[in-house]
């Protein structure tokens, strides 16, 4: 070993000790807080948002915002833990999406529920069996995932958080050419988000679809002849390799989810809002239902419609908004809405993904 080398692990050795300290510290403070909360509330999305934001403005470099993110995530994760470890929910198996995006919000130090539906996912938060649940609602390429847009409106969980998650897709298997693939199996929309690639480079395959792409990668992992399009991780947790990575149609690919909870969540700073309402039936109801928003210079972020299922072609809208629900632009809006429309529901306020 050099001098100049050892003089530079010495001075990280130091840098580490010195880390190690002030993270104790960090946890100690974080572990005074929590005995002096009231209301049992542990996970506080705004305060942590507005952690994130800060430390990613002072950012200067040469880790990237993403890595910031992803260590402050994890040291807050394990400071949560020594106050109360949180139950969170999501669509299992190990290895989907969605256990990605709640690793993601959460990190690592919390207690995982694995569930076979988005229904179950909502069922165990409004229980109170899982603190919080973890729901794709839209994806970038597919559009909006219906069933956890029909549990929204019927639901009494709130949306306390937003997860823009990047999605990647890979052809795994055991195989070592894609010439001796015969047959191809994922989740439907996996099959969707990747149809131009497996046109150009998969003709004439089987394509099978399975209830989650981690399943996908179990069956490839043990038949032969058999890949599975999946996440790296999905690979890694079954121990597959990976014959092409990225073969995603669109390389901007990603899905958001939300997080939902029985609380609701004080503004940070840069929130968003999201209701369900419904138009009477009369000319123009829809323009008037919208209008307080262009009214009152509140930005409309999304507008997506569904049946209502409680008549033939009514239909509610799902509406999004920058803004938190106790901001008084917002707060007339939704006044205004509730004397238009003929049912509102607010769904919650809660801080904008950075990716939003």
């Amino acid at each position: 070993m050099t001098d100049e080398l050892k003089k530079l692990r010495d001075a990280i050795d130091k840098i580490d000790n010195e880390l190690l300290d002030l993270i104790s510290k960090r946890a100690a403070l974080a572990s005074n807080i929590g005995s002096l909360k009231t209301d049992g509330v542990v996970y506080r999305p705004e305060r942590e948002a507005q952690v994130l934001r800060r430390l990613v403005e002072q950012n200067q470099g040469p880790l990237s915002n993403e890595s910031i993110e992803s260590i402050y995530k994890s040291i807050m994760s394990n400071c949560r833990a020594l106050e109360k470890q949180i139950t969170v929910a999501f669509l299992g198996p190990l290895g989907t999406f969605s256990e990605e995006a709640s690793m993601k919000q959460f990190g690592e130090s919390i207690v995982s529920m694995q569930t076979s539906s988005i229904d179950e996912v909502f069922h165990l938060v409004e229980s109170h069996k899982a603190h919080y649940g973890v729901v794709p609602v839209e994806n970038s390429t597919e559009g909006a995932i219906n069933r956890t847009l029909d549990l929204l409106l019927t639901s009494d969980a709130m949306i306390c958080a937003e997860i823009i998650l990047p999605v990647h897709h890979n052809l795994i298997s055991n195989e070592k050419d894609i010439s001796s693939i015969k047959k191809i199996f994922s989740h439907t929309q996996s099959l969707s988000q990747c149809h131009q690639w497996l046109l150009k480079h998969a003709p004439g395959i089987e394509l099978q679809s399975v209830s989650s792409n981690a399943e996908a990668v179990k069956i490839a992992s043990k038949e032969k002849n058999a890949a599975a399009i999946a996440s790296m991780r999905a690979a890694a947790l079954f121990n597959t390799p990976v014959l092409t990575d990225n073969i995603e149609d669109d390389p901007k690919n990603s899905t958001r989810f939300l997080v939902i909870s029985n609380h609701e969540v004080k503004p940070s700073g840069l929130d968003k809002t999201s209701i369900i309402v419904a138009a009477k039936n009369q000319p123009g109801a829809i323009a008037s239902m919208i209008e307080p928003f262009a009214k009152n210079k509140v930005s409309m972020t999304k507008l997506e419609s569904r049946p209502s299922k409680t008549g033939l072609w009514e239909y509610v809208f799902f509406i999004d908004v920058e803004g938190h629900m106790a901001d008084s632009k917002v707060a007339e809006s939704l006044k205004e809405i509730e004397s238009k429309a003929s049912f509102l529901k607010v769904l919650g306020s809660y801080p904008q993904s950075n990716l939003t």
